[in-house]
C-alpha cells in the first residue's frame, strides 16, 4: 500500500493579499535546499486515524501549536513514490518565529555509526502566493491553486480577487 500523509494549508490575509504558511524540513538533507523544498505542515498516518485528525496532529507536532477553525477539504495530491497527500485549508494566524518542532534521530554522517538528533522542521514562514509557489514542493502546487479558486469563487475573505 502506498504511503499517505495529511496536512494543513494555513492561510491569512495581510493588506488584502493572500498569505500561506509553509515549513522547511530540518535535518542535513534539506539544510542547503530552498526553492521546491518547503511544504505544508504534514505527516504520515495509518488507517486507524482519520486524515483530518492526522493533519491536526502533524500541525501540532511540527509547529508546537494547535490548530482549529473551519477546515476546507482540498483535493489530495500524489507526491513522489505515489504518496497520497490529503490537505485542509484553514484561515488562521501563527507566529512563524516561535514554532517548536518535534525531533527525529538519524545516522549522521552516513555510515558513521553515530546518531544525531535534528528538528523535523527547522524554520517556517508566511509567503505571498507567488513566492509560495516557488518555495513549495511542486507536487503541492495544487493546494495553493485550489485555495485561490475557492477564495475567488466564494469570497471567503477579501472582496478582491487574489
Amino acid at each position: 500500500m502506498a504511503k499517505q500523509s495529511a496536512g494543513i494549508l494555513l492561510y491569512s490575509f495581510k493588506d488584502n493579499q493572500l498569505q500561506v504558511f509553509l515549513i522547511h524540513p530540518g535535518g542535513p538533507f534539506f539544510s542547503k535546499k530552498d526553492n521546491g523544498s518547503w511544504s505544508i505542515p504534514k505527516g504520515e498516518f495509518n488507517n486507524d486515524e482519520s486524515p483530518l485528525d492526522a493533519a491536526k496532529r502533524e500541525f501540532m507536532e511540527e509547529t508546537g501549536q494547535p490548530i482549529d477553525g473551519n477546515f476546507i477539504e482540498l483535493e489530495p495530491v500524489i507526491q513522489k513514490a505515489g504518496k497520497k497527500v490529503y490537505a485542509w485549508a484553514v484561515e488562521g494566524d501563527i507566529d512563524h518565529e516561535t514554532i517548536v518542532s518535534n525531533l527525529f534521530e538519524m545516522e549522521w554522517p552516513p555510515r558513521s555509526g553515530k546518531k544525531q538528533t535534528f528538528p523535523e522542521v527547522d524554520k517556517a514562514a508566511w509567503f505571498d502566493v507567488e513566492e509560495a509557489k516557488a518555495k513549495i514542493n511542486p507536487a503541492q502546487f495544487g493546494f495553493i491553486n485550489e485555495l485561490i479558486g475557492i477564495i475567488n469563487s466564494s469570497k471567503l475573505s477579501p472582496k478582491e480577487d487574489v
